[in-house]
């Protein structure tokens, strides 16, 4: 994500162009070569006045394999499936945990405000599992996950699943979620001075282009965390990194999750900053952090999934 003095100086393509340059020049640094996977393929998913890329990973193995849905982050404005970042994230999840791993390429903010990423999103689920025979994968067993506002995302497409009896998922993924829109979190004071990356008035910027009215924060899809009922999904595991605005979102979550019943596990990354764990060359934690989303990963990948009634 560009920082807030180019926030305020260049186009909003030049920022989305600047911020890609600077997180593959990141990638090439910090993070680990990019996996080898049997395959990698491109398809078109038809939305609602549009379309969208999703981009296939798969394992040189037979299967069929479980697959993860995989949404980006990049504070719904910025990101795109050609990060290096999420590329490598993607063929971990697929050379190393089994899965037929989706990246997909929903619509950003602000030319596309709330719901329509989260209704690309959903779009992208429903298309593999229609699709699943074509990539060798099991429609029966569906994970999804993502980071920051992939993470948020995800969340709130298992809650959209839930509510309108789709597709049936059986594990979410969440790292550095934002869970809370409306920025309540006591982290958001805490780490959002400035100090550490993602400031407040970062957070606040993206979250001003991604909901349509002020009014859309406390809509159960764009706050998954404010969401009155949280039976009835899927089990979560939730990272969250330690010096980070978002912090709190994570811990909040999990908490509402158990109190309804949802499964859920929380795991905080000490000493990580926001985007942090992505660096699995230079540091030993990110390498852990991988590692350990991959474990749980594999533990749910024959899970086959209930729809709710």
């Amino acid at each position: 994500m560009p920082s807030q003095a180019s926030v305020q100086t260049l186009s909003l393509e030049d920022q989305r162009r600047v911020g890609n340059e600077g997180s593959a020049a990141l990638a090439r640094a910090f993070a680990e070569e990019p996996r080898e996977v049997g395959a990698v393929t491109t398809s078109h998913v038809e939305v609602d006045g549009g379309h969208i890329t999703v981009r296939i990973y798969q394992p040189a193995q037979a299967g069929p394999h479980p697959i993860h849905v995989y949404y980006h982050g990049g504070g719904w404005m910025y990101g795109t499936i050609e990060d290096p970042f999420v590329d490598i994230a993607c063929r971990e999840r697929t050379a190393l945990a089994g899965y037929v791993t989706v990246a997909v390429e929903y619509r950003l903010a602000p030319e596309h405000k709330f719901p329509i990423p989260l209704n690309d999103s959903y779009a992208a689920l429903e298309w593999i599992v229609e699709h699943a025979a074509e990539f060798d994968a099991d429609p029966a067993r569906v994970t999804i996950g993502g980071g920051s506002a992939g993470a948020n995302i995800a969340a709130a497409v298992a809650l959209k699943a839930r509510n309108e009896n789709g597709p049936a998922i059986s594990f979410q993924l969440l790292e550095i979620p934002a869970v809370d829109l409306t920025a309540s979190s006591p982290s958001i004071e805490k780490y959002g001075t400035g100090e550490y990356p993602l400031p407040r008035a970062e957070v606040e910027a993206c979250i001003n282009a991604y909901l349509a009215t002020p009014e859309d924060a406390t809509n159960e899809y764009a706050s998954p965390l404010l969401a009155q009922d949280l039976s009835g999904l899927p089990p979560a595991h939730i990272m969250t990194s330690e010096f980070d605005p978002l912090q709190d979102d994570g811990p909040r979550y999990a908490e509402k999750l158990n109190a309804a019943g949802t499964q859920a596990t929380l795991t905080l990354g000490h000493g990580h900053v926001h985007g942090s764990s992505q660096f699995t060359k230079l540091l030993p934690e990110a390498a852990a952090w991988r590692d350990e989303a991959i474990a749980h990963l594999i533990q749910h990948a024959d899970r086959r999934a209930v729809t709710s009634a």
